[in-house]
């Protein structure tokens, strides 16, 4: 018993360490960059309106690779784009338009109607989207940007491993304790005469 609940115990710690880790990345990357979270190269966008359901939901977490040439992406990619200086979309690229040298994309929500009315230019395509989505977690990661988010994000965690540490102390004192008692106790053999 002991023993199964001291492997227990290592891997939980081990995944709110892991997990701790994590989130401490994605606040830094995210102060950092001014932006969203990135890791490895990748990007984490989070999907704030419906108009890409069902392939995302809103409040999902979607995962994005930079795109390094633009003009390689082809019918069905999905894309990140500036839309203006503020804001940045992601949705379908229902059509390539090549114009001599220059290549637009017209691109759609696939719960729109109607394709954007604007193409997007190579120049303000910003990443291609990799395939990976996370329900709910932009919720999460939305509240974590907030300045009250990165705070709780950083304390509550680092509150759980200190609480963790503490219970592993204890448990490590009562046996030692334990191991203690057993030594320096009289044997129960003895003869009384």
């Amino acid at each position: 018993m002991k023993r199964t609940t001291k492997i227990i115990g290592n891997v939980l710690y081990g995944i709110v360490f892991a997990a701790l880790l994590l989130m401490i990345v994605m606040v830094i990357s995210s102060r950092a960059s001014g932006g969203e979270p990135q890791l490895f190269g990748y990007q984490f966008k989070t999907v704030l309106s419906g108009s890409m359901e069902p392939t995302f939901k809103t409040g999902s977490l979607i995962v994005v690779k930079e795109v390094k040439d633009a003009k390689i992406l082809k019918e069905n990619d999905v894309i990140t784009f500036r839309q203006d200086e503020k804001n940045v979309v992601t949705h379908r690229i229902v059509e390539v338009v090549k114009q001599g040298d220059n290549v637009f994309y017209r691109t759609k929500g696939d719960n729109n109607e109607e394709a954007d009315v604007n193409p997007v230019m190579t120049q303000n395509v910003v990443a291609k989207y990799s395939g990976i989505t996370i329900p709910f977690i932009g919720y999460f990661l939305n509240y974590a940007s907030t300045p009250l988010g990165t705070g709780l994000l950083l304390i509550i965690p680092g509150l759980l491993l200190l609480g963790y540490a503490a219970w592993t102390i204890r448990l490590a004192i009562k046996e030692i304790e334990e191991k203690t008692k057993v030594a320096s106790a009289p044997d129960q053999k003895q003869i009384v005469s």
